[in-house]
């Protein structure tokens, strides 16, 4: 499986790291390897000092397509979930001030936990979804898909002109405000419409 990340999302995000908005999508990837065994925590990596925390709404693709057109984009998937993003910001910095790709801060052991996948058929709306994440009960991103700069069936389209999509890909579709350093003992809550799908604990 693949899993295909978004970056510079949502428009607050980009303004709070001071980073330019984008003409078209930024994708990077993460290996597999980045989704934590079941139950495990989150182990803080001994590379980086500084490890945000960066909640999103989740794709799962339900079947193979490529050069997908826009309009047809929504047979693609069929579920929805939540997922944190955790980047070694510091590790990240280093590199894009070298113009590097960013895979050593994105993609590294456990660096992707994702929720169980819930029928997409239970919202009214997926440009409408309120989804928020918590930091030892203390609500620390909070944004809404109708916010994203470019929509989940454009960023299947997009994506599929590059990478063919197989069954099982996810595809973490951005970010919004809020994003902030993780510590040891911290535990992270992510819900989607107050609905508690991911808790992972900081080790």
């Amino acid at each position: 499986m693949k899993i295909i990340c978004v970056g510079r999302n949502y428009a607050e995000h980009i303004q709070e790291l001071n980073n330019e908005q984008p003409d078209d999508p930024v994708i990077f990837l993460k290996p597999e390897t980045a989704i934590p065994l079941k139950n495990e925590p989150f182990f803080y990596p001994d590379f980086s000092s500084d490890v945000h925390h960066e909640v999103e709404i989740l794709v799962k693709i339900n079947r193979v397509g490529k050069n997908i057109d826009e309009k047809f984009a929504h047979k693609y998937y069929d579920e929805i979930g939540v997922g944190i993003d955790f980047t070694a910001r510091d590790v990240q910095s280093k590199l894009k001030a070298k113009g590097l790709p960013w895979e050593l801060a994105k993609g590294f052991n456990g660096s992707a936990p994702m929720s169980g996948f819930v029928p997409k058929t239970e919202f009214a709306d997926l440009q409408q979804l309120n989804f928020r994440l918590d930091v030892n009960g203390e609500t620390r991103q909070q944004g809404n898909t109708s916010l994203m700069l470019f929509k989940i069936d454009y960023l299947i389209a997009f994506v599929s002109r590059y990478f063919m999509l197989q069954q099982g890909d996810v595809i973490f579709t951005g970010t919004p405000k809020g994003v902030s350093p993780v510590q040891v003992g911290d535990r992270l809550t992510a819900y989607l419409e107050d609905r508690k799908m991911l808790e992972i604990d900081v080790k």
